[in-house]
């Protein structure tokens, strides 16, 4: 008998619900013929949110140009306009060596960990994160530790639960501003108070920046790397979500502040940068045009604009429903909505999303999928239509209606 060939022992216990065990129940029912409401993955393409047509074609006038390898940290004129952009931001001190593009910020934050962590290291991470921060830790060996998002005070971190989760093996902190999934736009005062923490104890900040120009209700979103000079930050963005282009695959990281502290670890994510040859090279062909370009993206987050009227449209929907509680969103593509458990007959928020995918075929993702504590939140992404939120919004109020408790019930009558 042949032995079974086994995963990495690093793989156990570690998941990615946004497309896991629901989204493959999601997968079946879909091809039994059964459509699916879904609103479990931050992708705009699929919902007619379209890469602006003029970054669309600079990829194309340069295609021929793109079909060799390129420079291991990405071609000039994107390094130059991310580094451009560093100045309209308030970063200080950004040479084009200091830029790295990559197969989407995905692929940095892993390389990052790899180039960095030793087994033991800790990496200080939100909860709740998205769920690659914490895997890209566990499997470059290193401890993933959660600290504590506030939801009474608009999910802004607790600084006193990151001090006191600090030990001599911490390396870093990570800060996911505007944050995913919550949508929270962090204070600055919260913002400075981590790069003070940093700086007493020599941490790096990791600054997953991403949606910083998917801002609703004057929100500011101020960069990580603009609070200090004397913090070693490396701030991830990219084309994805601000240029709705997630397939192109084209993102960037910045090292800014004490790079004078780094030069060992950046000679080791520059060898991992070679390693794999180059990134993409199309997509980097469409950064100088988005960076330069019109910001289509202020339109779609304008209160007259779609994403605006989206959020507001799904959180009025979702906080309408008895037992259900939510912090409005100032960022981002998501809602996270709290469920009073002892209202209703499930359990938990597993068994919520699973059994609202089965029964009203809306699929959404659990809270604790996010490495949230709780087992009583999940997430919805409001990219799609205002009629189909309409309709899943309803779908998820009949779901919960019948699945109230009978004290609830009574309550209600």
């Amino acid at each position: 008998m042949q032995n079974t060939i086994n995963k990495s022992n690093r793989l156990n216990n570690l998941s990615y619900a946004i497309r896991g065990p629901v989204f493959e129940k999601a997968q079946q029912l879909e091809a039994m013929g059964q459509k699916i409401i879904n609103l479990n993955i931050g992708n705009p393409a699929p919902f007619g949110f379209d890469v602006p047509d003029e970054i669309v074609h600079d990829m194309i006038m340069n295609i021929r140009n793109a079909q060799g390898y390129v420079h291991h940290l990405g071609i000039f004129a994107a390094r130059k306009a991310i580094m451009h952009y560093t100045q309209q931001i308030g970063i200080q001190g950004v040479t084009i060596d200091d830029i790295f593009i990559g197969n989407g910020v995905s692929e940095l934050i892993v390389m990052t960990m790899q180039a960095l962590l030793n087994d033991g290291d800790e990496i200080l991470i939100p909860s709740p994160d998205y769920p690659l921060w914490t895997t890209s830790v566990a499997l470059s060996g290193g401890k993933p530790v959660h600290y504590i998002c506030d939801e009474e005070s608009d999910w802004n971190p607790d600084l006193d639960d990151i001090r006191r989760k600090i030990t001599r093996k911490t390396k870093g902190i990570v800060v996911i501003n505007p944050n995913n999934p919550t949508g929270a736009v962090y204070d600055k005062d919260i913002l400075e108070g981590i790069i003070k923490i940093a700086a007493e104890h020599n941490l790096i900040v990791f600054a997953d920046e991403i949606y910083d120009k998917i801002l609703f209700d004057g929100a500011k979103h101020i960069p990580m790397g603009s609070l200090s000079e004397d913090v070693f930050v490396m701030t991830y963005g990219g084309l994805s979500k601000n240029y709705r282009a997630t397939g192109f695959r084209g993102g960037w990281v910045i090292l800014s502040g004490a790079t004078h502290r780094a030069k060992s670890f950046v000679e080791g994510f520059t060898l991992l940068a070679s390693l794999r040859l180059c990134a993409n090279v199309p997509a980097q062909y469409a950064i100088q045009t988005a960076l330069g370009g019109y910001q289509s993206i202020n339109d779609l987050v304008a209160p007259t604009g779609r994403l605006c009227k989206q959020r507001d449209l799904i959180h009025y929907k979702m906080t309408d429903i008895p037992g259900i509680t939510c912090v409005k969103p100032k960022g981002a593509l998501y809602l996270f909505p709290k469920i009073d458990l002892k209202k209703f007959s499930f359990k938990d928020d597993e068994q919520f999303v699973y059994d609202l995918l089965c029964e009203q075929k809306v699929l959404v993702v659990s809270g604790t999928g996010f490495n949230y504590l709780k087992p009583d939140h999940f997430r919805i992404v409001f990219l799609a239509s205002s009629e189909e939120l309409e309709t899943a919004s309803g779908r998820i109020r009949n779901f919960l209606d019948h699945s109230r408790t009978r004290i609830d019930e009574l309550e209600l009558v």
